[in-house]
C-alpha cells in the first residue's frame, strides 16, 4: 500500500497546520469592492473573527510544496524497496516541540515560524548513493514545481489573483529548494552533500 489511512490523516493535519500558521502571511488577495469600514475595523482589531479565505488560500499555496516534497522522498525510498511512512509533526518529539512552539509563536504574533510540519521515516537505507538520491528527491520536487510555476507565469495570461497564487508558489518552492539543500545536520542537504563526498572521495 502506497499510503495508509493514518498517513492520509497526517496529510490532513499537515494541511490544517500550515494553513493556520501561514494564513496571516500568504493572504487571499483583497477584492477592490471590499467594504472600507470593514477593512478599517479589521486592521484596528475591532472586528475580529477567523478568516477562512486566508486560511484556505495559505493552505493551497504552502501545503502542495511541503507535501509533494515529502512524497518525493517516500516514492523514491519505496522504489528502492524500503519502508517509508509520512508522519505529521506530532510523531517525533523534536518536531512536536517545534510544532507547538510554532503554534504558540503564531498565537502571540511573533512573526517568524520555524517548523517541520511533516516528515518521512525510512527504515534500512543502504549506501550513500541511495541515501543521497532519496534525500535529493524532496528538494528535486520543489525544483520541478518552481520551474512549472515559472513556465505558467511567463506563458499564461491570468488575473491578478491567479498571478499572486503562482508567484507565491514559485517563491515558496524556491525557498524550500535552497533551504533544504543547506549542508546542515538534519536537513536533506546534509545527506545529499555527505553522500556526494563519500562517493567522490
Amino acid at each position: 500500500m502506497i499510503i495508509t489511512p493514518l498517513e492520509i490523516f497526517d496529510v490532513l493535519v499537515t494541511i490544517l497546520l500550515v494553513g493556520f500558521l501561514f494564513m496571516d502571511v500568504f493572504k487571499d488577495p483583497r477584492r477592490y469592492n471590499e467594504d472600507e469600514l470593514e477593512r478599517y475595523l479589521k486592521n484596528k482589531g475591532i472586528l475580529t473573527g477567523f478568516n477562512w479565505k486566508n486560511f484556505w488560500f495559505a493552505a493551497k499555496v504552502t501545503a502542495p510544496a511541503i507535501l509533494l516534497h515529502e512524497l518525493g522522498h517516500k516514492l523514491v525510498a519505496l522504489s528502492y524497496g524500503y519502508n517509508a511512512t509520512f508522519h505529521a509533526f506530532y510523531a517525533n518529539s523534536t518536531t512536536l516541540f517545534l510544532g507547538i512552539l510554532a503554534i504558540a509563536m503564531k498565537i502571540m504574533n511573533f512573526g517568524f515560524v520555524f517548523l517541520v510540519p511533516g516528515f518521512v521515516s525510512i527504515t534500512g537505507i543502504g549506501g550513500p548513493e541511495q541515501a543521497g538520491v532519496i534525500a535529493f528527491a524532496g528538494p528535486g520536487v520543489n525544483l520541478i514545481l518552481l520551474l512549472i510555476s515559472l513556465f505558467i507565469i511567463q506563458t499564461r495570461k491570468m488575473n491578478s489573483k491567479k498571478m499572486h497564487f503562482w508567484v507565491l508558489t514559485k517563491n515558496i518552492n524556491l525557498f524550500l529548494f535552497i533551504f533544504n539543500l543547506l549542508p546542515i545536520p538534519g536537513f536533506d542537504g546534509f545527506t545529499v552533500w555527505s553522500s556526494l563526498w563519500q562517493l567522490v572521495f
